[in-house]
This record gives structure tokens, sequence and C-alpha cells, in this order.
């Protein structure tokens, strides 16, 4: 982990620890990560301690970084641990997590970063599209980009959505929305999150680059398609994607993995597998120049070194099984090579495999996912998609140790409590959650504020919703 550290820092030509630049700890010196933002300048780091902060923050244009404790330890608890949840935002057209923008494009300057959450809860933000003035979407369910460049780096960017269109044209970008900019979305897990267009990834005559990340498990396009990514424009700003596990997600309409039109992407060395759509299950092209090199396409795309073959994954991290041909099978060029072991040698240092050559996917190349103790199974998608059912959609991470969260959906409001048992069935925590409407909802369970000591192994959560139950078991690991 100590490498990743290294690496952000070499690559950005980035510290926090520059001379002239200020560290502003929360909640050591600050209560709220939005009043740090509001105290910092140019160059500075807000570095966030873990917990649960319910805010919907504004980066209000400046140039700073915001980061958990991942930025200086790379544990992955960190990143676990810390928590932007903007279910509660003062304004509901205002629900974006985290909202990163100008009023005047900036492209060239990457002083802004996201680095080392998880991020979840949101609802997006009412914006006027700046191509279309007078229309108004809701865009960004977690992450709203508009003319900046940012990082937005190794983070778990889950359970958002950008879905209701109540007196405007429509919703999309449940996960992240860029207008006019050029981010570097690079090591995240993008998942189970919801939007009518662009349920994962929204570019809007935007560049950037998309890299190394895990995008599974998004839903919706029922308006304008797009499970995975969705991209519009007719511009001049390149899009690469490079290196991404696209996979499982879903349209309603077309383009399950990715749906572009009047623009120019091109791709190297991704894994596009398991996705659905009622046309065009992984690409939908519209007036669009896509091009993939050297990627696995499930249904198969012409282009140089491209595959049609089981991607074979080892678990639901999805990491390659030993066996799979997508390992060392990416483009073979020196600038896409895996991190080497040792400085000078072939052979890759986990979690890639094989050589030094490029292995498809997220866990190759030089920008290799680090996350790879995460759980990203979308085993309940499918119970997902049918709101008119009460489920329990998991609990994130599993196993865990001492803390989880659970996530479930109730298709109408009602009174929710929850108690957790041992695998012997005794009673250890029973709580309240109160009247909730209808949609997504979480909670924290703890399992070391109980009172009592507890042990590794199987536990069970139960969920009460009015007079029906539903029950998912859990895994603790000391």
């Amino acid at each position: 982990m100590a490498r990743l550290i290294v690496v952000l820092f070499l690559f950005f030509s980035f510290s926090p620890m520059e001379s002239n630049a200020a560290i502003l700890k929360v909640p050591q010196q600050f209560p709220s990560i939005q009043s740090a933002i509001h105290a910092a300048g140019t160059g500075d780091t807000v570095l966030v301690a873990p917990g649960r902060y319910l805010e919907n923050i504004n980066f209000n244009g400046k140039g700073i970084t915001v980061a958990s404790n991942f930025l200086l330890s790379g544990n992955q608890e960190d990143i676990i641990n810390t928590i932007i949840d903007g279910s509660q935002p003062v304004n509901p057209d205002s629900a974006s997590c985290v909202r990163i923008y100008r009023s005047s494009a900036a492209l060239n300057d990457t002083s802004t970063a996201l680095i080392g959450f998880s991020i979840t809860g949101g609802k997006g933000t009412v914006w006027e599209d700046e191509h279309s003035l007078g229309s108004y979407y809701r865009e960004g369910g977690a992450i709203l980009i508009q003319f900046m460049a940012p990082r937005i780096l190794n983070n778990i960017i889950y359970l958002n959505e950008a879905y209701n269109k109540t007196l405007i044209a429509s919703a999309g970008g449940g996960a992240i929305r860029c207008g006019d900019g050029n981010p570097y979305i690079n090591g995240n897990i993008i998942y189970k999150n919801r939007g009518r267009y662009g349920a994962g990834i929204v570019f809007n005559y935007s560049g950037g680059t998309i890299s190394n990340n895990i995008i599974t498990g998004n839903y919706g396009g029922e308006d304008y398609g797009g499970g995975g990514i969705w991209i519009l424009g007719n511009n001049a700003k390149p899009i690469l994607v490079n290196n991404n596990t696209i996979i499982r997600n879903k349209s309603v309409t077309r383009g399950g993995a990715m749906w572009c039109t009047g623009t120019a992407v091109s791709g190297n060395n991704n894994i596009l597998w398991g996705n659905t759509g009622s046309v065009s299950a992984q690409i939908h092209n519209s007036s669009s120049t896509v091009t993939m090199r050297f990627s696995d396409i499930q249904f198969g795309l012409t282009g140089t070194g491209n595959k049609n073959v089981e991607p074979a994954f080892a678990d639901s991290t999805f990491k390659l099984a030993a066996a799979s041909p997508c390992i060392d099978a990416g483009d073979s060029a020196i600038i896409y090579n895996d991190v080497a072991i040792i400085s000078g040698q072939t052979q890759a240092a986990p979690p890639s495999q094989g050589t030094i050559r490029n292995d498809m996917g997220a866990y190759g190349g030089p920008g290799v996912l680090k996350l790879s103790q995460i759980i990203t199974g979308t085993e309940n998608q499918q119970e997902m998609q049918q709101s008119s059912s009460f489920y329990i959609i998991g609990n994130y991470p599993n196993p865990f140790n001492p803390s989880t969260n659970v996530s479930f959906s109730i298709p109408k409001a009602n009174d929710v409590s929850y108690s957790i048992y041992t695998a012997m069935g005794s009673l250890l925590m029973n709580q309240e959650l109160g009247f909730l409407p209808a949609g997504i909802h979480s909670f924290p369970v703890n399992l070391s504020s109980i009172g009592r000591p507890v042990s590794s192994g199987t536990y069970f959560v139960t969920i009460r919703a009015g007079e029906k139950l539903r029950t998912i078991k859990m895994l603790l690991l000391k």
C-alpha cells in the first residue's frame, strides 16, 4: 500500500506536506468536512478521520484535496469507515453528496481531488444544461462536476441515484456526472447506483479519463440509456476509457455497458461482460467514433487485440482467476505495463498477475485498482430492480470487522426496525429506525458497541417493515 501513496504523489506532483499548504483535520480541528472546506485555501488538504458524515459538501470551486486517512495510510479500512452520506440534504434539489464546480472552465487545473471515501445516499442536484438553456436535469447522485478537472481516486461510490424527474426533463449520472470538464477517475468501485441515463457515469460535453475502475450493478437507462457509462458531446476533448471492468450493469433501453453519441471515445484493455440492454447490451454507438483495442467484450467488437471469451473471475472482487485469458492479454506497449513486483523484473506485482504485460480489466496497468479486499458481487441486482418488493440489498463490507452498513429497500412508507442475532439465535441488538419513506435506506451496525464481547462467525440481521420480515447473514472476521 505504501507504493500506492508514492505513485499518487509522484504521478500528480502533489504533496499535502508542501510548506505553503495547510492540513485541516476533521473532526479534530473542524466539526464537519464543509466547515474545513470553507477555511481551506488553494493547495490545502482537508484530512477526514473515520466516521459517517451526514453532509452534502461543496468544494466551492477551490483547488484543494479532500481525503480520508487513506491518503497517508494506504489502509482500505479507512475508505470503508470514512463515509460521506448525502441522504439528509438541507435542500432536496441539491442532494449530490459532493459538488465540484466553477462558473467557467478550468480544464488544466488538476489541483482538486477527492480521495478515499465511501460515498452513498446521494440523490443528485437539479442542474440547468449549459448546452440547452432552460432545460433542467437532476444529475450527479454522488458527485456532480462542472467546468473542472478533479481527480476522483480510490473511492467506493454506491447506492446513489439520480432518478426523480418531477417537473424537470430527466435525471442521470447516478454515481458521477461531469459536464464540460476533464476529470481523472481512477481506482474507484462504482456499484449499485441508479439513473434514468448513465446510471454509473455521465460525461456531458466533457473530456476525461476513466481508468482502473470496477463499474458494476448500476441500473436504469429508462429515458436515454446507459447502464455503466453515458457519453454525449460534440467536442475535441479526448475521452479515454482504459483498464476498467464494466460488468453486470443494466439499461432498460440500450447500452448496458456504454452509451455513446456525437463524440469520440478510445479505450484499451477493458473487460465489458454480462451487461444487459434491450438493444446493444455492451456498447451503443450513435454517430460516435468508438475505438476499443485489446479488450474483452462480450458478443465481440472489431478492434486490434479484442476478445470475446469468458473472462474467468476468481471471486466477487472480479480479480482474474489464474487461468483467465485476460491475463497478459492487454496492449503490449510499455505505457500500459503492469507494475513490476521488483523494478526491472518482468513479474507483475499483485493484484496484477503473470508478467508485466498489461492484464485486461481494473487490476492491470500502471494505475492498477488497489481495493482488492472489497466485495462487489451483484447477486442481488435482479431484486434491486423489482421496486415493488421489500428486500435487503446486503451489507457492506462483508466480511467485516467490527462495523458494516446494511442497505435495504421498501416499496412504501412504513415503520422499520432491525434485530441482530448470533448463529445460535441469541438476540444481540434490537433497534427502531422509525417511519421511513419508500426507497433505499441504510444503517450502520457496529458489533463492538453492544456492550459484550463478540467472536468471529456468522450473524443474522432481520429487518421488519410493518408486518414483513427479511433476513440476511453477515460474517464477522477478526
